[in-house]
C-alpha cells in the first residue's frame, strides 16, 4: 500500500528555519499533486501548501506565504517543504498527503496521508 513518510522536524526558536521532507512509495508519485498540512493541539487540520505533478504550480494559505516553500524532486519521489522565519504559531504536526486531483487545498480531497512530523516553534 502507498506509503508517506515525513521527515525532519524539531525545535526550533522563533525566526529560525526548518526543511521537512517526505518520502512516498508504492505510488506513481509524478502522477499526484502533494501538499503539505498542519495540525495545531485542538484545532482542525489546516492546508498549508500544494505544488502540482510536474513542480511548475505551488499553492500556499496566506499565513506562511513569502515564509515557507515547497518543492519536489520526482526522481527521488520526495516532497519538501522549506520553512523560513519560523514562529511559534506555525508549531503543529505537519502531515504530507497526495491526491490525483488537480490544485487541491481541502483535506477532502487528499486520498493518501502519511503520519506526520511535530514541528516546534519557541518564542
Amino acid at each position: 500500500q502507498v506509503q508517506l513518510v515525513e521527515s525532519g522536524g524539531g525545535l526550533v526558536q522563533a525566526g529560525g528555519s526548518l526543511r521537512l521532507s517526505c518520502a512516498a512509495s508504492r505510488l506513481t508519485f509524478s502522477a499526484y499533486t502533494m501538499g503539505w498540512f498542519r495540525q495545531a493541539p485542538g484545532q482542525e487540520r489546516e492546508f498549508v501548501a500544494a505544488i502540482s505533478r510536474g513542480g511548475s504550480s505551488t499553492y500556499y494559505t496566506d499565513s506562511v506565504k513569502g515564509r515557507f516553500t515547497i518543492s519536489r524532486d520526482n526522481a527521488k519521489n520526495t516532497v519538501y517543504l522549506q520553512m523560513n522565519s519560523l514562529k511559534p504559531e506555525d508549531t503543529a504536526v505537519y502531515f504530507c498527503a497526495a491526491t490525483g486531483r488537480v490544485a487541491a487545498t481541502m483535506n477532502y480531497e487528499y486520498n493518501y496521508w502519511g503520519q506526520g512530523t511535530q514541528v516546534t516553534v519557541s518564542s
